[in-house]
C-alpha cells in the first residue's frame, strides 16, 4: 500500500473557464477533516476542479499519522500527494499549511487564500506593539482537555469557531454532522497537531511571498481576531483582502453564498 496522503478530486463540467486548467486545493483546519468542504464543494466545482487532502492523521489519512508532525512534514506530504500546480486554499490551521507551501514550493502554488488564519495565531504580549491572537491559556485548556476527553474537547472548539455567528448552533450542528462521517483522530495526533497553532510563526516567510494572494476573515471570529487584521496587511501589502461582517471563524459554514461569491470573483481575476 502507498504511502502517499489520499486526495479526493471533484472535476469541473465547465471546461470554458479559464482557472479549469489549475485546481483548488481545500486544505480544513485543527481537528477537523475534509467533510467540512462538502458544501463549498457542491457550488465550486461547477466553475473549477476542486482536489481535497486530509492532514496525516485526520479524516481519509487517520491511518496515515507522522512521528513527527512538524509543519515541514505536513507540507512535504501534501505536496508530494498532489504533485501538481495548483491554487491552495487553507483554513484556520490549514492557512498555515497552505502559507508554508506557498513559501517552500512557490512554483507548486499558483496563488493562495487563507480563510480565518494567521500566520501567528498565539498571542504575543511580550512583544510591541503585541501581536494579536490565542492566549497561551486557551491553548493549555485544550491540552488538558485531550488528555481527559477527545470527542468532548472537539465539541468545545466546535463552539469557539461558531461563537459570535448569528446562527451559531445550527453552524456548529453543521459542522459536527459533516466531519463525524469520519473516525475521529487520535488524541497523539490532535496534541501533536495543535502544537502547530502553539509554535508556529510564519511572518517573515509571509512577507516573502509573491503569488496571488487572498486572505477572508469573520469580523466576530474569537480564534484570529479582528485587531489580527491590520498586522497581517502589513506583512502582504499586495495581497488582498476580504472580512465578512457577521460571520466567525468559518464563513464558509455560516455565509456560503456570500463566501463562494467573494472567492469565485478573486478567481476568476487570476
Amino acid at each position: 500500500m502507498s504511502n502517499s496522503l489520499i486526495t479526493k478530486k471533484y472535476i469541473s463540467n465547465n471546461h470554458s473557464n479559464r482557472e479549469q486548467k489549475t485546481p483548488l486545493v481545500l486544505i480544513h483546519g485543527w481537528g477537523l477533516n475534509s467533510a467540512v468542504w462538502e458544501p463549498t464543494i457542491q457550488k465550486l466545482h461547477q466553475h473549477i476542479d476542486i482536489i481535497t487532502v486530509d492532514l496525516p492523521g485526520f479524516g481519509l489519512n487517520i491511518n496515515k499519522p507522522l512521528a513527527d508532525y512538524s509543519l515541514i512534514n505536513v507540507v512535504n506530504e501534501i505536496q508530494s500527494a498532489i504533485n501538481t500546480p495548483a491554487i491552495y486554499l487553507g483554513w484556520s490551521l490549514g492557512g498555515l499549511v497552505a502559507t508554508q507551501l506557498a513559501y517552500s514550493f512557490p512554483e507548486k502554488v499558483v496563488a493562495c487564500v487563507t480563510v480565518a488564519s494567521s500566520p501567528c495565531f498565539l498571542n504575543k504580549s511580550d512583544e510591541e506593539p503585541i501581536w494579536p491572537g490565542i492566549l497561551p491559556n486557551v491553548l493549555k485548556m485544550f491540552y488538558q482537555q485531550l488528555a481527559q476527553n477527545t470527542q468532548k474537547t472537539l465539541e468545545g472548539f466546535l463552539k469557539i469557531q461558531a461563537m459570535g455567528s448569528p446562527h451559531v448552533r445550527q453552524d456548529i450542528k453543521t459542522i459536527r454532522d459533516l466531519v463525524m462521517q469520519h473516525s475521529l483522530p487520535t488524541e497523539q495526533t490532535l496534541a501533536d497537531s495543535l502544537q502547530l497553532l502553539e509554535t508556529v510563526d510564519l511572518r517573515e516567510q509571509l512577507s516573502s511571498l509573491k503569488m496571488p494572494f487572498l486572505r477572508l476573515y469573520g469580523k466576530l471570529d474569537s480564534l484570529v481576531p479582528k485587531s489580527a487584521i491590520e498586522p497581517i496587511d502589513a506583512l502582504l501589502p499586495h495581497s488582498q483582502k476580504h472580512i465578512f461582517p457577521k460571520a466567525s471563524h468559518a464563513p464558509f459554514i455560516s455565509h456560503p453564498e456570500e463566501f463562494n461569491e467573494v472567492l469565485l470573483e478573486w478567481l476568476g481575476q487570476l
